[in-house]
């Protein structure tokens, strides 16, 4: 079978014409890749792949109200386009009204690269990590230390056509580091990630200098019972806590009191103080080096997102401003009900707390408490008060009059993001930063480090 075209946007051309529904939205969405794997300081493995995922979503209007039907399907050829349609249409046909049916939107300009090729990667965009890397497994092995690690490169570009004349493009570059040093008995580990466009901004020799520092802190092991801790939560640890927040954070939900974020009584929070310092988290498709689509891409409808709003355009929000709950994530149909404006979710966020202070200069200034690594495994207990679980990794350490003076056993929390915000009393200098938790759905993110002075480890742990 011969595929469609090499040429993405003109197989969403082609599936609009074949369509016979009311509506349709195509999404073309082509992905390129490139990777380095290494181990005990070497490189082990290196690859590119490409691939292409064509979505279709058809709507029907009926004497119930207007239904939508959506499917995805990889490597479509030729032969098969049309009979993605028709099983798009079929979809349709075959469901209830959709809830969160409404006018396609319209109006929007075309993009001007619509036409163009896609963008795509290779691994000339390891071209100047590549040697530093190198460069970094020789200082390695000459301290004593084994690098393990993982880096990533993807650039999507994403094609939205409508049959009410959408033609919008969106090329999205992501890039992940992950560097794992560990002493050559195993008994100590560290790592530290980057997020990156392009890995042009990327220091394998100053990661591997922030290894060996926490490789050392751990030459001196401390057990520590579970209990409350002030702690130190690096920029990874509170993106990750953040990030499960905002997907926490749908309107629709929160009005019907499934969440914390939903009113005694009823309503939304919206309008109340969650944090004490000035804290602002927000989201900006323009955001320098974390530039995200502009418009809304939904490959499907759910409580917050919906294919109807396929290419709205996206602006700035603030979803806490000041400390201040302003937005929570609304689709055009969830605005409707809830009476709040409509704030569809975004592809990046940023917190910033108004402070200037690194993560070392809070350290120096901490008489007695923890200094954490990153967190893993994190899962919801309760919705109500978003209180979350999940256990810390490759290095929990104790500070002591403002020095590092060893490490200290894992332990599992227990915690509730918004919690945290009110708690906190100190926030550091937003930088950007790599979630490690989520760092395959949710990469671009910027935070500051968090001061907590009575974080709950509620148990200790024996991960490492």
């Amino acid at each position: 079978m011969s595929p469609v075209s090499s040429k993405p946007y003109e197989i969403v051309e082609r599936a609009l014409e074949l369509s016979r529904a009311d509506g349709c939205v195509v999404i073309a969405d082509e992905r390129s890749s490139a990777n380095l794997r290494w181990a005990g300081n070497a490189l082990t493995t290196n690859g590119v792949t490409r691939g292409r995922t064509l979505t279709v979503v058809a709507t029907v209007g009926g004497a119930e109200g207007t239904a939508s039907g959506v499917v995805s399907r990889s490597a479509v050829t030729a032969e098969e386009l049309e009979p993605l349609v028709r099983a798009a249409e079929e979809a349709a046909r075959a469901a209830g009204p959709a809830e969160d049916a409404g006018p396609l939107v319209a109006g929007v300009p075309e993009s001007p690269d619509f036409g163009e090729a896609p963008a795509e990667t290779s691994p000339e965009v390891f071209a100047g990590f590549a040697p530093a890397l190198g460069e970094a497994f020789g200082r390695a092995r000459a301290g004593g230390r084994e690098l393990y690690g993982f880096a990533f490169h993807e650039l999507t570009s994403t094609y939205v056509g409508t049959s009410t004349g959408l033609r919008l493009r969106h090329d999205q570059p992501n890039g992940t580091l992950e560097l794992n040093g560990k002493s050559p008995d195993r008994t100590r580990s560290a790592w530290v990630g980057r997020a990156t466009r392009d890995f042009g901004d990327v220091d394998p020799l100053a990661l591997d200098a922030e290894l060996a520092q926490r490789l050392a802190w751990a030459e001196r092991r401390i057990e520590l019972p579970a209990g409350r801790y002030e702690t130190l939560l690096p920029p990874t640890a509170v993106a990750d806590l953040l990030i499960y927040q905002q997907w926490s954070a749908a309107a629709r939900d929160a009005a019907e009191g499934r969440t914390v974020f939903s009113k005694p009584g009823g309503g939304t929070r919206v309008g109340e103080n969650l944090a004490t310092l000035p804290l602002t988290l927000r989201s900006d498709p323009a955001e320098p080096g974390l530039e995200s689509a502009p418009f809304v891409i939904a490959h499907a409808s759910g409580d917050d997102a919906s294919v109807f709003d396929n290419g709205l355009p996206l602006a700035p929000v603030d979803w806490i401003r000041e400390g201040r709950l302003e937005h929570l994530v609304t689709t055009r149909h969830s605005a409707g009900l809830t009476g709040l404006p409509v704030a569809p979710g975004a592809g990046n966020l940023v917190l910033e707390g108004g402070a200037d202070r690194s993560l070392e200069e809070m350290v120096a200034s901490t008489r007695r408490g923890l200094l954490v690594t990153c967190l893993w495994y994190i899962r919801e207990v309760d919705p109500a008060t978003l209180l979350l679980t999940g256990l810390t990794r490759d290095g929990v350490y104790l500070v002591e009059d403002g020095a590092v003076v060893g490490e200290v056993n894992n332990f599992r929390f227990n915690e509730s993001p918004v919690d945290l915000l009110r708690r906190a009393s100190e926030a550091g200098r937003t930088e950007r930063t790599l979630p490690r938790e989520w760092s395959d759905w949710f990469t671009r993110t910027a935070m500051p480090p968090l001061r907590v002075p009575d974080f709950n480890m509620s148990s200790v742990s024996q991960g490492v």
